[in-house]
């Protein structure tokens, strides 16, 4: 990363994305202008978190990896004619708002996308930087009428092998499985990609929690807590369905989603006039 300042929240560069560059005593952060998505979150003296693809496009192709913001709908659910995917936030051109320190050196960041004038909802991005990193997704509803909508932080954890990692904390919930119709099924023990045909898209409704995944190729593990998150995801495309993925291909063992979501069952419905909130927060253990 490079940046044109030394200190505080300075623009500067990610992984060759525009980028607001945050530098606390205890972590790093860069946050892409495209998307507003976190793109790095390197605690001290530890490896990055987040995966970003080598092969990522440039936009307005929505950028492969950190943490995309899933808004004011997650995939295309409930949604009719040619939208994309996983809604308008991740595509819209972002801008600071506000930053602020503060207590225990955690630096503040809000932000909002612009040019989604159109729609009746207005989104701000709150990212807090420290020891931890917390993620907050909070909408309001200007229209005089509830407003429903889904919504998810799709977190790119950085691992050392997709197929030698595992999840805990979604043992003997109930998932839908989307390379399988949809079909509802029961969590056996931990979440580990299947042996036959490594490939996992699960969303598990009512799952709202801590979830810990457990990497021994980098020796740590991973901790998101959902906040106001009801829905847990976990996917990887595997190496047949990331074969067709220009910005994925053989990268397909380097991460695993793990994402906090209101989506599928778990609509979220916004009263006129009401503000709501969704927060993750990621640790490393």
């Amino acid at each position: 990363m490079t940046a044109s300042e030394s200190q505080g929240v300075v623009l500067g560069t990610a992984f060759g994305f525009d980028a607001w560059l945050v530098t606390t005593p205890h972590a790093t952060a860069a946050i892409s202008i495209f998307g507003g998505q976190v793109l790095s979150y390197r605690p001290t003296g530890a490896d990055d978190v987040l995966w970003v693809s080598p092969l990522a496009a440039r936009p307005p192709t929505p950028i492969r990896g950190g943490i995309p913001v899933c808004w004011p709908y997650f995939g295309k659910e409930n949604q009719t004619g040619d939208v994309p995917s996983h809604g308008y936030a991740r595509t819209a051109t972002w801008q600071v708002v506000e930053t602020e320190v503060l207590a225990d050196d955690v630096t503040q960041v809000r932000l909002a996308p612009q040019g989604l004038e159109q729609l009746t909802l207005r989104l701000e991005l709150i990212v807090r930087v420290g020891t931890t990193l917390e993620i907050g997704v909070r909408t309001t509803n200007l229209a005089d009428e509830p407003a429903v909508l889904t919504e998810a932080l799709h977190n790119y954890l950085r691992v050392s092998d997709a197929t030698d990692v595992h999840v805990e904390g979604l043992s003997g919930k109930s998932y839908e499985d989307k390379f399988d119709d949809l079909k509802v099924k029961t969590q056996d023990g931990d979440w580990r990609l299947p042996d036959d045909v490594p490939r996992s898209d699960r969303l598990y409704p009512d799952a709202g929690g801590t979830y810990r995944l457990v990497d021994p190729g980098l020796g740590r593990t991973i901790r998101v807590t959902g906040d106001r998150a009801r829905t847990a995801v976990v996917w990887n495309p595997g190496p047949d369905v990331a074969s067709g993925m220009a910005d994925v291909g053989p990268h397909w063992r380097e991460f695993v989603c793990v994402e906090t979501a209101n989506a599928g069952p778990d609509l979220l419905t916004v009263a006129a006039g009401a503000t709501v909130e969704m927060w993750q927060t990621i640790a490393l253990e």
